[in-house]
């Protein structure tokens, strides 16, 4: 846990060179969704004491169930009905997305697929709305801004990016996700 950057990438490295040539099974219980997400061919995730989702990483990185799921892999989820390609996500808020869908869904995009505007963009994308930034914080290499809105999400823009646009939070912005960097599927019941 209290490892260094260096130390922990090479303990990673080491403990899945390990597990790979165990020919027994092993429980790894870790609050590192990374280690998690390399370490493990099946996934149980546990959020307040109850199981709410489990299977392969590539399964629940693509198709995360709830927000905490989607947290640790890293993406903004919202569930809505959806009516093909629109998904109503509020009673006055839609999204577009590229798959079509009929009934309740779950739809989900990176931080990384948000672009902000200082005003009203034009061009290509099918989903804008009105945000107020709430917080910037380091992200890696980009700088993550949350923003509060219409729904609420995570947009990770470069430092460049920031300065160009001025951003602080309280600061009104556009945002904006292109249809094909959704990902929309069936939610089940709730």
């Amino acid at each position: 846990a209290a490892l260094d950057a260096r130390t922990r990438l090479d303990t990673r490295a080491q403990l899945q060179q390990h597990l790979a040539a165990h020919r027994g099974a092993t429980l790894l219980v870790t609050h590192d969704p990374l280690d998690a997400l390399v370490l493990a061919d099946r996934l149980v995730i546990i959020e307040h004491g109850q199981v709410v989702q489990e299977g392969d990483a590539a399964t629940i990185t693509a198709q995360p169930r709830t927000d905490y799921v989607a947290r640790l892999v890293g993406l903004n989820l919202y569930r809505g009905r959806a009516s093909g390609h629109t998904v109503l996500l509020t009673d006055t808020f839609r999204l577009t997305t590229a798959e079509q869908h009929d009934g309740d869904v779950f739809v989900a995009f990176p931080p990384s697929a948000v672009a902000l505007h200082p005003n009203h963009p034009d061009g290509s994308p099918r989903n804008s709305w009105p945000a107020t930034i709430t917080g910037i914080q380091p992200n890696g290499d980009n700088l993550r801004v949350q923003l509060a809105g219409p729904i609420d999400l995570a947009a990770d823009i470069t430092p460049l990016a920031a300065a160009q646009l001025h951003l602080v939070p309280g600061q009104r912005v556009w945002a904006a996700v292109k249809a094909t960097e959704t990902r929309a599927y069936p939610a089940g019941p709730s």
